[in-house]
């Protein structure tokens, strides 16, 4: 899975009973508005896990998160493979240490139409996502999100929610492959260094992209 993808999946994430039952679809876009209600900023330890069509895992990862609205977030991989990830209001920075490079693009580019914007404190999320009440299980209540545009990247997104701490996230792409996410040590509003959200490119590493322009 490539690394656009990837950070598509943090930033909303940071970005967000045994038995199960499906709530009443009025409730979804209550229980969405009720976990970005006063978000201003969260961060936690994610574990992520990349399946494909088949249901076999094909890449798993660990790391951590930081996200401040609107419009930056740090997604730190630690393991198996160090991968930084960084929005800083207006580019998006993509480094890969052991590829020494580095991807930068605009912020608007890597978020239109994706489910970033959930997190991000722009756009109408209810524009692009049907948003629907799924089961409720092991004390973690799901909402679907159903793109609603055909050039979505996602055939389906689903949040985890439990009150209104953000532990799990799905993503179903069009080809059939899953990312699950889990979410640990989540703190809602913390206070970030403005440094927090900034990246320089070290020095000799390629810098690729277009996010000069």
């Amino acid at each position: 899975m490539n690394l656009i993808n990837r950070s598509w999946a943090a930033i909303f994430a940071i970005v967000v009973a045994s038995s199960a039952y499906a709530a009443p679809k009025g409730d979804a876009s209550k229980r969405l508005d009720d976990f970005v209600r006063d978000l201003r900023s969260l961060q936690g330890e994610f574990r992520q896990v990349v399946r494909d069509a088949q249901g076999r895992k094909v890449e798993e990862s660990s790391g951590v998160l930081a996200l401040q609205r609107p419009n930056r977030f740090r997604w730190d991989y630690k393991e198996p493979h160090a991968q930084i990830i960084v929005a800083d209001g207006a580019k998006l920075w993509l480094y890969d240490p052991d590829l020494e490079q580095v991807t930068v693009r605009k912020l608007d580019q890597s978020f239109a139409g994706t489910p970033a914007m959930l997190l991000s404190g722009e756009g109408d999320l209810s524009e692009s996502f049907k948003i629907e009440s799924g089961e409720r299980k092991n004390g973690i209540e799901w909402l679907n999100l159903l793109p609603k545009h055909a050039d979505s990247e996602f055939k389906r997104v689903r949040l985890g929610l439990r009150d209104t701490t953000l532990v799990a996230m799905e993503l179903d792409d069009k080809l059939g492959q899953t990312t699950s996410l889990e979410f640990t040590h989540v703190q809602r509003n913390p206070s970030f260094d403005a440094s927090r959200f900034v990246f320089a490119p070290p020095s000799g590493v390629d810098v690729i992209g277009d996010g000069d322009k």
